[in-house]
């Protein structure tokens, strides 16, 4: 195993924060040296951080009064000072992430450290959960099902009122429900960084925010990912509703997404891969005339059917590996968390999506999504 270098601060580093799980605002280094762990930090942090089963070296271990009077930067006092702890702690090649800082980057290298980026390292230290951050996605999943009942519950109000649908007497709009939604993530300690209530044809691109008057009869997506805030730890989940008489197109899509979600959740096991999975959708799209990114031409950009992948891991980020789709060759590992999304759309008309997310196990999947599927609210 390579020593390991990290700068950075646990709010915005995924790979800082799954080795020190506290929320820490300002950058601060990190050293695994000879498998030994060590953070250099200021005075305000240190005693948060001294029973993380890290050895915590305070700034004044390296000089730091010193270099206060010699007329330094404080950035510039930041990156001498890890110099001099990577040094002390006898570090002479590391690996980094790709976010690590150039500038420290060059200080090391010509103090003599020799510095290899190494991105697959540190996405494949976060791929399993730690018991820790699987509570945390436990937690954001609450959080995000409080947030889609509070969705569900405005558009299940609603009323014809003149030309639209009204609840208590004003506009139902995309905006009032992602109120709802932002009230009930909070009262969950959990906040999402932008999130989807779509409708119509906006539901048909698949990441439009959505905005403006919720039709009757028109598919409405609410796609939330909901973000722990005690671990930081992401959840995310999709549901369509539609208030009102449901379009048989748009019952056919749900119809077949729920089918896909079902093939694909019963896929899910340790060694499979996320291709294998994603195949598994796609055969039921394609059988019933849908197109997917195995059928479409090279070159082309699909905007209809099930153009996107099936889903990808979810943890620190939102975002992660391993991918559930056309280049997911990643073999699924127990202990790590996806988010498993089939959907359907037509340009101009609407789509359906559904999502859940499930921890894979040596059994298969735990699925930790509780939410119904139903299309009315």
């Amino acid at each position: 195993m390579p020593d390991v270098l990290i700068r950075a601060d646990t709010l915005r580093s995924a790979e800082l924060r799954h080795e020190v799980p506290v929320a820490v605002g300002d950058p601060f280094l990190y050293v695994e040296r000879d498998g030994a762990r060590h953070v250099l930090v200021s005075a305000l942090e240190v005693p948060r951080l001294r029973d993380l089963g890290v050895e915590v070296h305070p700034y004044e271990e390296f000089g730091l009064d010193e270099l206060r009077r010699s007329g330094l930067s404080s950035g510039e006092i930041d990156d001498e000072l890890s110099v001099r702890a990577v040094r002390a702690l006898g570090v002479e090649r590391a690996a980094v992430p790709p976010s690590f800082p150039l500038g420290l980057a060059d200080k090391l290298r010509a103090a003599g450290v020799e510095l290899t980026p190494d991105p697959g390292l540190f996405v494949a230290r976060r791929r399993v959960k730690t018991p820790a951050e699987l509570d945390g996605i436990r937690r954001a999943q609450a959080a995000a099902e409080a947030g889609m009942a509070a969705a569900r519950d405005l558009l299940r109000r609603a009323r014809r009122d003149g030309s639209g649908l009204a609840v208590g007497g004003e506009p139902l709009t995309c905006e009032r429900v992602k109120a709802a939604v932002a009230g009930a993530l909070l009262a969950h300690d959990a906040s999402c960084d932008g999130l989807i209530v779509s409708h119509g044809a906006q539901s048909a691109i698949g990441h439009h925010a959505g905005e403006g008057p919720i039709g009757e009869g028109e598919p409405v997506v609410v796609d939330l990912w909901p973000r722990d805030g005690a671990s930081g730890c992401s959840a995310d989940m999709t549901r369509t509703f539609v208030v009102g008489d449901v379009p048989a197109e748009v019952a056919a899509w749900h119809r077949l997404c729920v089918e896909a979600l079902e093939r694909a959740l019963a896929a899910i096991r340790p060694g499979v891969t996320g291709r294998q999975v994603y195949d598994r959708a796609c055969d039921v799209f394609e059988a019933a005339g849908y197109p997917t990114q195995r059928t479409k031409r090279d070159g082309e950009t699909l905007e209809e059917g099930f153009f996107h992948s099936l889903g990808h891991g979810v943890g620190l980020e939102v975002h992660e590996l391993p991918v559930l789709g056309i280049v997911g060759h990643e073999e699924l590992l127990a202990g790590e968390v996806l988010a498993v999304e089939p959907a359907l759309y037509r340009p101009g008309v609407g789509g359906c999506r559904l999502e859940d997310l499930v921890v894979v196990t040596e059994a298969g999947a735990e699925n930790l999504t509780r939410f119904p599927y139903d299309l009315a609210p």
